[in-house]
């Protein structure tokens, strides 16, 4: 039985990955400060194998990374609103936490860091891992400065993921195409900036897969970083638009000269990890007719707010 930690393990990925390591038979401890609150974690938070430790990633002591054969490393300020909103935090968190958490670990323990493909920024070209990251805004570059940081420790592994989207136990209207399907349904207008720039997506199920493709097999990706995503589901932000009012019929897209704040346009290379055996199960559609129920099931549908 291996014994996982999760940290930020109440988020958007983490409570997925935490009833997906509890499935395989792990004993699991989700490590978060709860700002979301319990809620999504309460189907599987009487289960005897998963334990449940409230601290903020600032605070992280050695006794709560002992004894983990893997760390799976998701805390921090996602996404480029919330980093411009709390930069100081952002730094913090996203970096200075990644740093004392790394000086705490043991080499033999395999630590999965969650970094983003949001570092190669707007080069508009195709990007692989060997390219040089540039990334434009605070989220990307604490994002990378923290995936340096792990990656210059034995037994490590960096995901640098698609930008997600898809239900989930803690769910996030803000990621790019949630938040398209979630203004579709309930607002029925989109209003795109830059929306000729490209961006890569992947469904957040096949996020967590690729997770757990780690937790089977680690000597196989320790020491490596990867883009997670597939080489379908590369799409700029008007094809999005479109995808998504093929779903929702009435949705009406507005077209905007102004600038995205958030700008980022890249085609990436996923062939590194798909030699590896990794393939995306879940398409653009099929994800955004999985919104279009969640959206109208609980209409306005209204995540779990911060306390």
């Amino acid at each position: 039985m291996k014994n996982v930690l999760i940290t930020g393990g109440a988020g958007y990925k983490g409570t997925l990955l935490a009833q997906a390591c509890l499935e395989r038979g792990c004993k699991v401890t989700v490590l978060d400060n709860f700002m979301y609150g319990f809620g999504p974690l309460l189907s599987f938070s009487s289960n005897p194998r998963c334990a449940v430790v409230k601290q903020d990633i600032r605070n992280l002591k050695r006794e709560h990374v002992a004894g983990h054969d893997v760390i799976f490393h998701l805390a921090g300020i996602s996404g480029y609103p919330a980093c411009e909103a709390n930069p100081h935090s952002a730094q913090t968190i996203n970096v200075e936490s990644t740093r004392a958490l790394v000086n705490m670990l043991d080499a033999n323990q395999i630590l999965v860091y969650a970094s983003t493909t949001s570092i190669y920024g707007q080069s508009g070209q195709r990007q692989d891992e060997t390219a040089h990251p540039t990334p434009v805004s605070l989220y990307g570059m604490t994002k990378y400065e923290a995936e340096r940081i792990c990656m210059a420790r034995p037994n490590a592994v960096a995901l640098r993921f698609a930008t997600l989207f898809g239900p989930s136990l803690r769910m996030r209207c803000d990621l790019l195409v949630n938040d398209f399907v979630h203004k579709a349904v309930t607002e029925r207008c989109l209003v795109l900036f830059d929306e000729h720039s490209v961006r890569t997506f992947l469904h957040v199920r096949d996020a967590i897969a690729a997770y757990l493709m780690i937790l089977d097999d680690p000597e196989k990706f320790v020491g490596q970083v990867l883009n997670v995503g597939s080489e379908d589901m590369n799409f700029s932000k008007l094809q999005i638009a479109e995808h998504t009012k093929q779903a929702v019929p009435y949705v009406e897209i507005v077209h905007s000269s102004l600038d995205d704040m958030d700008r980022r346009d890249f085609i990436i290379d996923f062939s590194r990890i798909a030699k590896l055996g990794f393939r995306r199960t879940v398409g653009l559609d099929e994800g955004i007719r999985e919104l279009v129920r969640l959206y109208q099931w609980y209409r306005p549908y209204i995540p779990y707010q911060t306390i």
